[in-house]
């Protein structure tokens, strides 16, 4: 398991119209701020303040054709060459990380290729690496080498 410690949280969070908003600085927009949106914001705030991953670098919420099925991903990391290098799925915080979970983002994996396949939900975070064709546990998100 990787051990996350999240920054001190500094969201901007409004209410409209009897529902919460809080602004995704990736996407640079308001959205609903549901369980698992906490989770997304709080892992984009790990991987940019703690990490330094710049947020240009981040794509949030973005669609993928899988088959005949359009899914979005959750969160996508691009190396400095702009090429897909880390994917996080993310679950609300009373969903456990179970092998169903590693399904979809291994799937996901298929349309888009990464090297770093992470799964969290905001209190459990698992991680692999992409060693030739077999998968191994990382305990600790690589840097993004410049």
């Amino acid at each position: 398991m990787v051990i996350i410690r999240y920054p001190e949280p500094s969201f901007r969070i409004k209410k409209e119209t009897n529902r919460e908003l809080i602004f995704d600085v990736v996407r640079k927009k308001w959205v609903a701020l549901t369980p698992e949106e906490w989770v997304r914001q709080n892992f984009i705030s790990y991987l940019i303040a703690v990490k330094k991953y710049p947020s240009s670098l981040i794509a949030v919420e973005k669609e993928i054709q899988l088959g005949e099925l359009k899914k979005r991903f959750d969160i996508l990391v691009y190396d400095t060459g702009h090429h897909p290098w880390m994917m996080v799925e993310c679950k609300s915080i009373e969903v456990g990380l179970d092998e169903r979970v590693l399904q979809q983002l291994l799937r996901y994996n298929i349309s888009v290729p990464v090297q770093y396949m992470v799964i969290t939900n905001g209190k459990q975070c698992f991680a692999w690496e992409r060693r030739e064709s077999r998968l191994e546990a990382i305990f600790e998100l690589p840097l993004l080498i410049k």
